[in-house]
């Protein structure tokens, strides 16, 4: 099996679909098909049943999945380590962080990146969605948790308490909660995850269980954005709420845990030059916050 057919083997395994695989892979969804129908002639054995849900690997297939992964992480690992070595002030470094973070800190350092390295191309995505770093779906990361792959490079480059913030005009319309009412009388927006997590919601440790849950985000920008525009009281790192200009409530309290921020690559690339570049421009922008 060579590598063209072990990435098509691989996306049609990881998506259960040939559309899928082909949005995955860049290609139509007739090639993705032609491709397996072939791969299987050849080895001469059924990798996949079809079913009316998408495409589910035989025993067969799953034995094969299992090499075809020891494949891809050999080839990625060759591909890395030949990136290392680049020392060219030139071509794409893939950025994933989040929105928030991106707007405040990704953002100008790309700026100030293209002014000293003009050949230095960013990619940057930002979501909620953790990229993998291993599987080279991005270059570096700039995360709110550390890694614990061994192969990955982690350094702390922020560290923020989280404090609980209002806009003005929220507090000219309806005052500032007492502690100890679990935000009785009050409207709340909170960052949607919290609430799927099956644990009791809390804002800087008080009980939300008498506020009024007003809006859900999918995102810390959001919730900086709802805030701002006075929907509800909500619980974002100090450091951004005074950015803001929003009014910081019960400023002596704050959530247990600080709100960390992780710049992480891959240990073959952090010696490449690109890479390198982007990294000290994304460091010089978060000088001062720890």
């Amino acid at each position: 099996m060579n590598w063209d057919d072990a990435r098509v083997f691989l996306a049609v395994c990881r998506e259960s679909t040939l559309r899928g695989a082909a949005r995955v892979l860049g290609v139509d969804q007739a090639t993705v098909g032609r491709r397996i129908t072939a791969l299987e002639k050849s080895l001469n054995a059924t990798l996949f049943l079809r079913t009316s849900d998408g495409y589910a690997l035989t025993a067969v297939g799953e034995a094969a999945m299992r090499a075809v992964e020891k494949m891809e992480h050999s080839a990625l690992e060759l591909q890395r380590r030949i990136q290392g070595l680049d020392d060219r002030l030139t071509g794409i470094v893939r950025v994933t962080t989040t929105d928030s973070l991106a707007i405040d800190f990704l953002i100008p350092a790309v700026a100030r990146l293209h002014q000293r390295h003009p050949d230095v191309r960013v990619q940057l995505d930002a979501s909620t969605q953790i990229l993998s770093l291993a599987k080279r779906e991005a270059d570096i990361a700039v995360r709110n948790t550390r890694p614990d792959n061994p192969d990955l490079i982690a350094r702390r480059i922020a560290r923020w308490p989280v404090g609980l913030f209002a806009s003005q005009a929220y507090v000219d319309a309806h005052g500032i909660p007492s502690p100890g009412s679990a935000f009785e009388g009050h409207d709340l927006v909170v960052y949607q995850p919290y609430l799927q997590g099956g644990k009791d919601m809390t804002l800087v440790n008080e009980p939300v269980v008498r506020g009024r849950i007003a809006a859900s985000l999918s995102s810390s920008l959001l919730v900086r954005r709802s805030i701002a525009a006075g929907i509800g009281i909500g619980e974002i790192p100090v450091y951004v709420g005074e950015k803001d200009g929003l009014v910081r409530l019960w400023p002596e309290r704050t959530r247990p845990l600080p709100y960390d921020v992780w710049l992480v690559t891959h240990a073959d690339l952090r010696h490449t030059a690109r890479v390198r570049a982007v990294i000290d421009e994304i460091v010089e922008g978060f000088s001062g916050n720890l």
